[in-house]
């Protein structure tokens, strides 16, 4: 019988805690599951009124791994559901919104991958992001020095970028924008990428092409499509170890020299939010959404 917890007053299963997800660090479901509730208060407000696209690992990262974008089976019926379109037809997903629901999710083996719009609002973009891609030998420094120069670059247009480890290979960067469409946020990132290529040509390629990128960063402006999806802060990643999609500090970029330096671990997390704080809720703040040019 698959042992229950009580969370926030409801009751979760909870299932095979003590299988190893991650053999080379011996990191366990129940220390995944673990990890997410006592990141509960960083995470929950970047999957708020957010569908929620799970990239699932039951088996560990070096097992099966799948999309489930669709409200999976037996999905209690205390957590939260929307209608979201697509272009195939509406769709019912999941909206992470409380702790009982987080766990529940937890309990999925999953990672947690957002879109760039809330659910009571598909037609209006309330993020910009690029994702930062280093084709080798080009590396997570290398995205660091791209990154440095899209963050003058937006805040010469009144934009604040907010810089987070893809906790892969790359970099994230994100940033509050309003009264836009999807449509309107992609070509202005798509701009703004090709402006970085003409700026920084050794380093930048805004096009998806595999032959261009090759010892470069690619610069994905396509993330702003209202159906696509990017990791949501905090996340944990389905990689050899359990790192995460950490937030980091503009001087860490900065001061970046190796791509080690920029990987962050479950374990990691927790102090970080002690010593830096939530370095994205800035993002949290309708008043500080800002509008793009034109």
């Amino acid at each position: 019988m698959t042992p229950m917890t009580e969370v926030a007053g409801r009751r979760v299963a909870l299932s095979n805690l003590e299988k190893v997800l991650y053999p080379r660090t011996g990191f366990t479901k129940a220390e995944l599951v673990h990890y997410y509730a006592t990141s509960a208060d960083a995470l929950l407000p970047h999957l708020r009124d957010r569908a929620v696209s799970f990239l699932r690992y039951p088996d560990g990262p070096e097992g099966q791994v799948f999309f489930t974008k669709n409200v999976p089976p037996g999905t209690p019926e205390w957590v939260t559901t929307a209608e979201v379109p697509r272009s195939e037809g509406p769709a019912r997903m999941v909206v992470v919104q409380d702790l009982a629901s987080l766990v529940w999710a937890a309990n999925l083996v999953a990672e947690f991958h957002t879109h760039q719009w809330l659910v009571q609002r598909p037609d209006e973009a309330d993020r910009l992001v690029f994702d930062l891609d280093p084709g080798p030998p080009a590396h997570l420094v290398h995205c660091c020095e791209v990154a440095l120069w899209l963050r003058e670059r937006l805040a010469a247009d009144g934009i604040e970028a907010y810089p987070k480890t893809a906790g892969s290979k790359g970099l994230h960067l994100l940033a509050a924008v309003r009264g836009s469409s999807a449509e309107r946020t992609s070509e202005y990132a798509r701009a703004l990428a090709v402006e970085a290529e003409r700026a920084l040509p050794r380093l930048v390629v805004h096009r998806m092409t595999r032959s261009l990128r090759p010892g470069k960063v690619f610069v994905d402006w396509s993330q702003n499509a209202a159906r696509k999806t990017t990791a949501t802060p905090y996340t944990l990643r389905a990689r050899p170890t359990p790192l995460v999609s950490a937030p980091v500090t503009w001087d860490e970029v900065a001061d970046c020299r190796s791509p080690a330096q920029l990987e962050f671990q479950a374990q990691d997390i927790a102090p970080r939010l002690r010593d830096l704080g939530e370095l994205m809720a800035p993002l949290l703040d309708p008043e500080a959404a800002a509008p793009l040019p034109g």
